[in-house]
């Protein structure tokens, strides 16, 4: 591409008032969708595990991760993300463990699922507006992959994983030995955060250190919501990112997406399918 040709697709985007980013995908949305979705993925869980990274230690970070990837590259999905940005945010909280907190072992790896709310499993991950970053936390069913719970806002504290799990809490209904599962992050190991499982006489589960496919489910659910929704859509602010989330979530993943593991069928439908061996009928 020309040096002249460069300059006026910059000049367009800033009239136009969207990222050159979103330009080339409106171009050609299927084709940085397969090269590089899941290293985009993985830069996104360092930036938001360090928000304090560069492209240099992210890039670091990466080749530790067993990626073999050069800083250029690294550099150009973080400029194309604005992650570079993201250090200018003053109110980040990180989410890694080395908090002091009190962490629990993996109860959720010796589980065998036979039915919904044995096992919800959570996380966290980040969404892109214009200007700066909101976070969005969901909780899952682990049998039935539907989100039960979850909120987007644009502060990290406990108060958004809280938030997502009130949601859980209001629409299911509570089986003993239900399971909470999650990594070692602040916002899942807070007192506020596990007071509250233990009110509901929910056992928790975390993750053990470094080992993020130990809540595959949730990894699985980000990956689907991020090259589903998030890296199709250019959010204007928080409002129009909560009512685009929330229709993907609600109506669109829970509802009409279907899953190889549920028989093809969406969330909801599998749910619709189950029998409760204390009625015999069909679950809501």
């Amino acid at each position: 591409m020309k040096t002249g040709t460069r300059m006026n697709v910059i000049r367009m985007c800033e009239v136009a008032g969207f990222s050159r980013a979103g330009y080339y995908r409106f171009l050609d949305p299927e084709k940085p969708a397969v090269a590089d979705m899941d290293l985009r993925d993985e830069i996104q869980k360092i930036a938001l595990e360090w928000p304090s990274y560069g492209s240099r230690r992210i890039a670091q970070e990466l080749k530790a991760r067993d990626w073999d990837v050069n800083r250029k590259r690294v550099q150009r999905l973080m400029r194309e993300d604005n992650l570079l940005c993201v250090t200018k945010r003053k109110f980040v909280v990180t989410t890694h463990s080395a908090h002091g907190l009190k962490v629990y072992p993996n109860r959720a790896a010796s589980m065998t699922l036979t039915g919904i709310d044995q096992l919800w499993v959570a996380d966290i991950t980040y969404i892109r507006l214009e200007e700066e970053f909101v976070y969005l936390a969901v909780i899952l069913d682990a049998h039935s992959r539907r989100v039960i719970g979850w909120h987007l806002d644009d502060g990290l504290d406990d108060s958004l994983s809280l938030a997502a799990l009130g949601r859980a809490l209001q629409g299911r209904t509570l089986k003993p030995g239900l399971v909470h599962h999650s990594d070692r992050g602040v916002q899942y190991a807070s007192g506020n955060y596990t007071d509250l499982l233990k009110e509901y006489g929910i056992d928790i589960s975390m993750s053990r250190k470094a080992s993020p496919w130990d809540n595959a489910a949730c990894e699985s659910f980000m990956k689907t919501l991020k090259y589903e929704e998030v890296y199709r859509t250019e959010y204007r602010n928080l409002a129009h990112a909560h009512a685009a989330i929330g229709e993907f979530l609600e109506k669109v993943y829970n509802e009409k997406r279907l899953h190889s593991a549920l028989d093809y069928r969406s969330p909801v439908q599998f749910e619709r399918t189950l029998v409760a061996p204390e009625t015999g009928r069909v679950s809501a």
